[in-house]
């Protein structure tokens, strides 16, 4: 067999084995902030083969990934160091700020030539910010929010809307393949989180019409479960009316995408319209529903619980 390789090898046809080619594909990922999302996302990058050094405030989520082979990290700082690809989705601006340049954070391990994934959803503003400054210590980053909550991430279905350059994107790219199914490049940085703020005001407006169609069938006397299956299909259907409106009917209100969370990125839209003149009523309504949920201590619900806030001003329920 070695003297078969010395031969092929000589006449320029030795090629490689399948397992040096496997082991070449694979990458040596970071991955911070292992929440709803961001667990099920790091456990689909560890099927595909990837090496991956995790790091999250809560030490049983990075047990959880431990025991599937991923490597412990003590800090966001330690996860830098031994990784060339660091992706990260925590809650908010203020979280991906301090995991980049806090004490401790990504920016004081991190090597030139890397690249920063944040796949939170946060500020375009604070996003072209931290890619200006991650960009002067010659690391390259992409914002590539996520859409679908919880079970888009289980499924690995989740759309992914990406701002950065194309040439860092075209490497990223097959590791989004494994976490999503709708990945489109917007734009420069910052493109994809406003491409995330568009989404979520949709994704509200779309709750709050599915709430008062539901309520107002229930209200007149009809089934609103039945209201609902008649509707799927039609030129109303949407994935909101098939998977909120499901939730609001059977009062299963377990957060796969939490109230305050929606609220954060709807204060995102709404500063951003004030700073461009832009009047959003619609969106300004539907912030005050989940305002109203909160005030009631609903900021840890799913946000197909705003239906309680119109319930409330209509006394009466849906189901």
């Amino acid at each position: 067999m070695r003297y078969r390789r010395q031969i092929l090898k000589k006449l320029g046809i030795y090629p490689l084995t399948r397992k040096k080619e496997g082991r070449k594909k694979m990458a040596e990922i970071g991955f911070i902030g292992l929440g709803i999302m961001g667990k099920p996302m790091a456990e689909h990058l560890l099927k595909a083969g990837h090496t991956l050094y995790v790091y999250d405030i809560m030490p049983q989520s990075v047990a959880d990934l431990k025991k599937q082979g991923a490597i412990a990290c003590g800090s966001s700082k330690e996860v830098a160091g031994k990784a060339g690809i660091v992706i990260l989705i925590v809650p908010d601006t203020p979280d991906v700020d301090a995991v980049l340049f806090g004490k401790n954070g990504v920016a004081e391990g991190i090597k030139p030539g890397s690249i920063v994934v944040d796949m939170s959803s946060i500020s375009p503003i604070a996003t072209k910010e931290f890619a200006k400054k991650l960009k002067a210590m010659g690391v390259e980053m992409l914002d590539a929010p996520v859409s679908g909550g919880q079970v888009g991430a289980q499924n690995a279905s989740l759309s992914i809307m990406v701002g950065g350059s194309p040439e860092v994107f075209a490497k990223i790219k097959p590791l989004f393949d494994l976490l999503g199914k709708n990945i489109v490049l917007v734009g420069g940085n910052g493109d994809g989180q406003t491409c995330k703020v568009a989404n979520q005001i949709i994704v509200a407006l779309n709750i709050e019409a599915v709430g008062e169609a539901l309520l107002f069938a229930a209200k007149a006397g009809a089934d609103p479960a039945k209201v609902r299956t008649a509707l799927l299909g039609g030129f109303a259907d949407s994935k909101i009316l098939q998977i909120h409106g499901e939730r609001m009917i059977k009062r299963t209100f377990d957060p796969g995408f939490r109230i305050r969370l929606h609220q954060k990125d709807l204060n995102l839209a709404l500063e951003s319209a004030r700073k461009m003149g832009l009047s959003l009523p619609n969106t300004a309504t539907a912030q005050e529903l989940f305002n109203s949920m909160a005030a009631h201590g609903g900021s840890e619900l799913d946000h197909s619980a705003l239906v309680q806030a119109l319930e409330r001003l209509a006394n009466h329920k849906v189901a």
